[in-house]
């Protein structure tokens, strides 16, 4: 059953700097009469607590075994937390990735976080959701000062809250669960479809840059054990000889800045995130030019080096390459981000860390020393003209996924912020739910989280989104 949204029948005026009106029979109550600020040390008995981080999943534990992160010498000066607390970040607001969050563990957080309880689970679920969606339209700038851009604990206490019944506070946390979780059910099918046919694309590009487009082309063993058998014309070259670093810096910073993103390579950062870049000065970044190569040292092996169609800055930890000889730039990257290549970049990179990443990173000697087998420069266009062609569809079919995901993220948020501020009276929708029953059949993973690559249920995505309309 489908029921349309509408708005309540009355409103008025709040009298807040981020918020115009608000339900007439919504209450305005400063934030002390709602919460109160705990401040609880563990001290020596910190090893007792799981040590919880807020992220912009929410409020997670953090591994301290894995040797990823910083962590506090003195683990002592963490802060008790308890489930149902909310965990504030009050300073640098503009640049948190997430400002609040509602702890669905026990454990301790560092002491630079500011944590609060209310007397009301319900309460403290409303007003998890409505600062959230404060963050998120980053709506809370009137109250923050300084250098540091910080929220005084006390200044948060004083302001007011637009507060609904009881009641309707019920109705509004269990309405935003249920769009939350059929919009992250829709992502998931969407992203499932993805990555089957990003693996589709791995084992045809793969085939193409290791063997040719000739299947019946006589074969030769290259000498290098995991290179394996190349067509008897290829020669096997060092990665040296194909590519030259070049270290060019900005002095002033006004370049555009590139972010190296795994499905579109590199793009403008402004294009591609709403939050402002975390360096302080983009003086020092290295400057990229259309046609060379940028390698993400640190995630080589999960495929992130890509020729540049523009010229910018990215991040001096990166190395940029000038293509030499007669490689085909292109061919080049297909042949970098092809299975066999990623695994031996991902052997070859050294340092701290574990896993496919960590802190580990690729040496420019090591990267140069690796072997590559390279067909002559005519077939390497033939291969990127036919792996382009190839690929066309399916290329098409995942931007199309991933600008519905964008759909879906956008809808979500704003469904949440009219519901969350009393724009959408939720009321009637609530009493027409499913039964919890019901819901807690759905998986509730986050976003893109995905096992396996089935694609059975994509078509579903409108379906499980009955009900939810604005």
């Amino acid at each position: 059953m489908r029921v349309v949204l509408k708005p309540y029948p009355a409103y008025r005026v709040s009298g807040l700097a981020w918020l115009d009106e608000v339900p007439a029979h919504w209450t305005l109550t400063p934030n002390r009469a709602l919460m109160r600020k705990r401040k609880v040390l563990v001290g020596e008995h910190h090893s007792e607590h799981q040590l919880l981080s807020l992220t912009k999943a929410g409020i997670i534990v953090r591994d301290i075994d894995s040797g990823k992160g910083k962590f506090s010498a003195d683990m002592g000066t963490c802060q008790e937390v308890r489930c149902g607390n909310l965990v504030f970040c009050l300073f640098d607001v503009p640049e948190t990735p997430r400002t609040v969050g509602l702890s669905p563990h026990v454990g301790m957080i560092t002491g630079a976080y500011t944590v609060f309880e209310c007397s009301d689970p319900a309460l403290s679920a409303y007003l998890h959701l409505f600062y959230r969606v404060m963050d998120d339209r980053k709506l809370l700038s009137p109250l923050y000062s300084g250098l540091r851009n910080t929220i005084p604990p006390t200044r948060l206490l004083s302001i007011k809250t637009p507060v609904p019944s009881t009641d309707e506070q019920h109705a509004i946390v269990r309405y935003v669960d249920y769009v939350e979780r059929r919009v992250r059910q829709c992502l998931r099918e969407k992203q499932k479809l993805i990555k089957l046919l990003e693996e589709q694309k791995q084992v045809a590009t793969h085939r193409a840059v290791t063997r040719g487009l000739d299947p019946s082309a006589p074969l030769k063993f290259s000498g290098i054990p995991w290179l394996g058998e190349i067509p008897q014309h290829w020669e096997v070259r060092r990665i040296k000889y194909l590519l030259r670093e070049v270290d060019e810096r900005s002095t002033t910073g006004a370049e555009p800045l590139l972010s190296m993103r795994r499905q579109h390579g590199l793009v403008l950062f402004a294009e591609h995130f709403r939050r402002p870049p975390q360096a302080s000065t983009l003086v020092g970044f290295k400057i990229v030019r259309p046609g060379q190569f940028v390698v993400n040292r640190m995630q080589a092996g999960n495929g992130l080096i890509f020729a540049s169609t523009l010229t910018g800055l990215v991040s001096p930890d990166y190395a940029v390459f000038d293509p030499i000889g007669d490689a085909n730039v292109d061919f080049l990257g297909e042949l970098f981000r092809s299975r066999k290549v990623r695994a031996t970049f991902r052997a070859e990179s050294k340092g701290l860390g574990t896993g496919s990443s960590g802190f580990l990173r690729l040496y420019n000697d090591r990267l140069g020393a690796i072997h590559v087998a390279l067909p002559p420069s005519e077939e390497q266009c033939e291969i990127v003209a036919a792996i382009s062609g190839e690929l066309s569809g399916a290329n098409l079919t995942i931007a199309r996924l991933e600008r519905e995901n964008e759909l879906l993220r956008e809808y979500r948020t704003r469904i949440v912020a009219d519901v969350v501020t009393g724009k959408l009276d939720v009321r009637e929708a609530v009493a027409n739910l499913p039964d919890e029953a019901d819901e807690l059949e759905l998986d509730d993973g986050e976003d893109g989280c995905v096992d396996g690559a089935e694609t059975d249920g994509i078509g579903d995505s409108e379906a499980a989104l009955e009900g939810v309309e604005a």
